[in-house]
């Protein structure tokens, strides 16, 4: 990623933060609109998902230009989901809903440059994600 893109998506970030339990309510409501057959692999509680889910992205978001040092817990998070039951291609509907997220969350402040930016962070972190599930079970 640029330098560019890393703060556009850490400025954009802030200001997601004080909505963080209505962008992750936002989040499940959307994925589970684009395909119902996500909703099984949540068994507990949506809004302590939620929580989790916005914890972890905040992580990510604030360390994207220390990418070496998160990449081996993004790894961990790409093994441990494959024993959830996810699959490759429920990564993009996963990126679908949260550039939808971001999209509402943010409105007019989510410009072509800003989505595009997330769009990049997305590819990396959830192409580490893949890359290690594929090796989850070797």
């Amino acid at each position: 990623m640029t330098p560019q893109e890393i703060t556009l998506v850490q400025s954009s970030w802030q200001k997601v933060v004080p909505i963080k339990e209505k962008a992750a309510e936002l989040f499940y409501g959307k994925l589970f609109e684009m395909d119902p057959s996500l909703r099984p692999l949540f068994k507990g509680d949506t809004v302590e998902q939620g929580r989790k889910l916005m914890a972890m992205i905040n992580t990510v978001v604030t360390k994207l230009d220390q990418l070496d040092d998160i990449v081996p817990a993004v790894q961990e998070l790409g093994r441990r989901h494959v024993a959830y039951g996810v699959k490759d291609e429920d990564y993009d509907t996963v990126a679908g809903a949260l550039l939808w997220t971001l999209g509402a969350g943010l409105g007019d402040a989510f410009t072509d440059e800003v989505k595009g930016a997330w769009t990049s962070a997305y590819v990396i972190l959830a192409g580490a994600m893949k890359d290690a599930a594929a090796t989850a079970w070797d």
